[in-house]
């Protein structure tokens, strides 16, 4: 099993302190949180974008080179890339760009996008968005394969021989498609043969495996090995603490200021009290052998092999976010990793092999070869 650490970047009050930070703190705080989950052994560290309040997170390509800059290792997500909102050439440019940037450690998941004035902020209708989010990812996974692409689309200009620059360094990048509820998306993972990703952390198990369910269904109509059919699946909440009461105790005062968020914006909360949380959400909040069942629990639903962590404190002291990450890697993932089989593909940059050159004339002795010609580039 792989493990994500994901952010979409809340700006808003501190839950507990009831302190909010600078835009630039928080940004300098999502940084430093990447790289404490590439220190840690996470797997991978994701970014969703959202262009409307309380999220600072509209630039993901910005971030997430940033963040490729200072780490090595660790693979980046977008999580999502909210393509019925964007112009897919124009998504494809920064993407591809950011691959080569990364050394080939992009992956993206995509989805539709949630929330009524980012929609209305791009002139985006409830109507289409579906059917936006479809064209735009069709005509992006083309121009990533392709040199050149013809078409003509209904939501943006048409394309005549187009070329699109920087050419990727993966081939091809690896698209998860990031669904809640919705069927539309499902069916789209299953008819390319693309992973699905489930947010499953609003509500219950029950809508979210019966959503997989249909993916898997709809794989193997498509004619896909059902073998290769990949899940990854969110949670609502982590804090890991050496035994449950501990947990309990430092996670209720950080529950309740959500709950009391979500009263203040008049949510009816799914989850009214800690406990009910605890036992019917996804959230993993208790002692490392709770958190390992639950996981369990939720694999024999899902079959995921892929988990995503909240990457930010969310109202926790640093001290209290780190040593729960730190127990995570070294009491938790050990066993799930050894319990759960990793995806079925190589989780390293796939690239294509280089085209064979010509034989390089043997060096001169006698004299030094000359310097190259400049060329435009």
């Amino acid at each position: 099993m792989k493990f994500l650490a994901i952010t979409l970047i809340v700006h808003a009050p501190d839950p507990v302190t009831g302190i909010q930070k600078t835009t630039n703190e928080r940004f300098r705080e999502v940084i430093d949180n990447a790289l404490l989950a590439e220190e840690l052994g996470f797997d991978g560290f994701g970014v969703g974008e959202r262009h409307e309040r309380p999220f600072i997170s509209s630039s993901p390509p910005v971030v997430l080179s940033h963040i490729a800059a200072l780490t090595s290792r660790i693979r980046l997500f977008t999580a999502v890339t909210t393509l019925s909102l964007l112009d897919p050439v124009r998504a494809y440019e920064d993407y591809a760009t950011l691959d080569h940037l990364s050394a080939g450690r992009l992956d993206l998941i995509i989805g539709k996008g949630n929330g009524t004035a980012q929609r209305e902020l791009f002139h985006v209708t409830p109507e289409d968005q579906w059917h936006r989010n479809a064209e735009t990812y069709e005509l992006f996974r083309r121009i990533w394969r392709q040199d050149k692409v013809s078409a003509s689309p209904r939501f943006r200009p048409e394309l005549t021989d187009a070329e699109v620059w920087p050419r990727p360094l993966q081939q091809p990048i690896r698209v998860w498609h990031g669904s809640a509820t919705s069927r539309e998306s499902v069916d789209l993972a299953a008819r390319y043969g693309d992973p699905l990703f489930s947010a499953n952390v609003t509500h219950p198990i029950e809508p979210y495996a019966e959503l997989i369910r249909h993916y898997r269904e709809r794989w193997e109509h498509y004619g896909h090995d059902p073998a290769q059919a990949v899940v990854g699946a969110g949670t609502a909440g982590y804090y890991a603490a050496r035994t449950s009461q501990e947990a309990i105790a430092a996670y209720r005062p950080v529950f309740e200021g959500h709950l009391a968020f979500q009263k203040q914006l008049g949510v009816e909360p799914v989850f009214a009290t800690l406990e009910d949380f605890v036992e019917r959400s996804s959230a993993l909040i208790g002692s490392p052998q709770q958190v390992i069942d639950k996981v369990h629990r939720y694999h024999e639903q899902f079959g995921h092999s892929v988990l995503h962590l909240h990457a930010d404190a969310g109202g926790l002291t640093q001290a209290q976010h780190r040593a729960s990450l730190e127990l995570f890697q070294s009491d938790i993932a050990p066993v799930l990793r050894r319990d759960i089989p990793d995806p079925p593909f190589p989780w390293t940059p796939v690239t294509a092999e280089p085209e064979p050159g010509p034989e390089p004339e043997p060096e001169s002795v006698s004299a030094p070869a000359p310097a190259p010609a400049p060329t435009d580039r």
